[in-house]
């Protein structure tokens, strides 16, 4: 059965074609025989016509029965007026309990597009409005166990980053920053380098004057720049559009960083690095990141979209902060990890026998730290490196069931933890004695992990000044 939509879109069609010959309601009436009230009916969208009566009308207005059902409106007014109509009978208006605005001959098409914007703002206000916490760690739960599912390897992207790397002429070797401007300029792009920069962005694209604006130096770890202006072209390049809600936006952020680290650490070049290594055993993250020149963090992300494909090894990242708090994870190798009853990981704090956490124990943190766990899902190999930031202290680790250390540097180590968790004995509760010391008498004061407060999508752009940007563009473009 057609929808409401789908009978509008029929009847604005069919009132068009009887317009363009002249005709009434009732003179089209008696040429197919039904009552020009019956017809009434049909344009207004509140009656289905039988298939012969469709081919009658057909012939009355010579035109064809197919371009009478197309889904297309036939003018701008009646577009308007379907556009109204679908947003007046949506849920969000209709719990409202305000009567729908009638469209009339006289009104104006100024008056439907005001109307028209005042819901456009109520579904963005409704939007804001469910962007709770609980939506982030929800959408972004559900994001991680699909990209598990796919070993974190979207091929189409591999494929896109190869193609725009050999016509901008990359062979081999870490991605120059004269190269990925050669990627812009192939999509029309300038790359420039400016100090004013909104605060709430990261870049930005002018699209009308073909023009992409970054900060004037690179964020630490030296690929900074060039990472953020390979995000800005994957927007162009995959076709994003504003987000809708924001599991659309977790999406879009994923797939922009990962058409960067593709550009970054090219599929073949680094498939090719890694399969030497492993085959020589001696796979390590930090020879993977100086072969590319970029960060520790990076080169450990990257390696999680290529060793389940190409190398037939499976394996977990953590980023996780100096207080144990998980801010970044993928695991597809069964390690245990910390949940909140929503299934989430991010923010949660991970077990203190974990090397993300005793690497912070070490006294040269300038040299990766190798450890295995022994944990309720078997033995785990891990090599943790720890760095600092504004934020703090912070660790990234890759490990790998036991099975594969044996292709890792670093397998040869002595260190070696036991874990329980999520067992509370393991290293959440204090032994017996501190606890009858200090049970009753201490008042500690929480800190709250800044992500709980963090700025939800909202808008076309999420979390995104935009009358920022719009200043900005402005002072640019004289």
């Amino acid at each position: 059965m057609p929808s409401a939509i789908e009978l509008a879109t029929l009847g604005h069609r069919i009132r068009h074609h009887r317009l363009e010959m002249g005709l009434t309601l009732d003179e089209l009436g008696a040429k197919v025989g039904v009552a020009g009230s019956q017809l009434s009916l049909i344009e207004n969208g509140k009656r289905e016509p039988k298939l012969s009566l469709l081919q009658a009308i057909a012939q009355a207005t010579d035109t064809a029965v197919t371009d009478l059902i197309s889904g297309e409106p036939p003018n701008r007014r009646a577009a308007l007026e379907i556009e109204l109509e679908k947003a007046q009978t949506s849920p969000v208006f209709r719990q409202l309990g305000i009567p729908a605005v009638r469209v009339s001959k006289s009104m104006s098409d100024e008056t439907i597009e005001a109307v028209l914007g005042l819901h456009q703002e109520l579904h963005r206000r409704e939007r804001e409005a469910i962007a709770t916490p609980e939506e982030a760690r929800r959408a972004n739960t559900e994001q991680r166990l699909r990209m598990r599912e796919k070993n974190n390897y979207l091929p189409d992207i591999e494929k896109l980053a190869e193609k725009q790397l050999k016509l901008a002429g990359h062979v081999s070797g870490a991605l120059s920053h004269r190269s990925v401007s050669l990627m812009a300029e192939q999509l029309g792009f300038e790359l420039i380098y400016v100090s004013d920069l909104p605060e709430s962005t990261r870049s930005i694209t002018d699209i009308e004057n073909g023009r992409i604006y970054l900060p004037p130096s690179s964020i630490p770890g030296g690929h900074g720049l060039r990472s953020m202006a390979l995000q800005a072209m994957a927007h162009r390049l995959l076709g994003h559009k504003p987000p809708t809600d924001y599991a659309d936006f977790m999406r879009q952020r994923l797939e922009i960083n990962y058409y960067a680290a593709c550009c970054l650490m090219p599929e073949t070049a680094a498939t090719a690095f890694l399969q030497q290594a492993k085959k020589d055993r001696n796979l390590a993250v930090e020879d993977f990141r100086d072969a590319f020149g970029v960060t520790h963090e990076a080169a450990g992300l990257r390696l999680t979209n290529l060793a389940t494909t190409h190398l037939d090894i499976q394996l977990h990242f953590l980023r996780v902060d100096g207080s144990g708090a998980i801010s970044r994870v993928y695991e597809n190798d069964g390690l245990p990890l910390p949940e909140d009853v929503t299934g989430s990981v991010e923010g949660q704090i991970v077990c203190r026998k974990f090397s993300a956490r005793t690497a912070f124990e070490q006294t040269n943190r300038t040299i990766e730290h190798y450890q295995y766990t022994d944990t309720p899902a078997g033995t785990f190999w891990c090599s943790t490196q720890t760095g600092s930031s504004k934020d703090g202290d912070f660790s990234i680790t890759v490990g790998v069931p036991f099975d594969d250390a044996k292709y890792f540097r670093g397998r040869e180590t002595q260190a070696r933890a036991v874990s329980t968790c999520p067992d509370e004995s393991c290293c959440r509760r204090a032994n017996p004695d501190l606890t009858t010391r200090w049970q009753g008498k201490a008042w500690p004061s929480a800190r709250v992990h800044t992500h709980i407060f963090s700025p939800l999508p909202r808008g076309a752009f999420p979390g995104v000044d935009d009358s920022e940007v719009y200043e900005f563009l402005d002072r640019h473009n004289g």
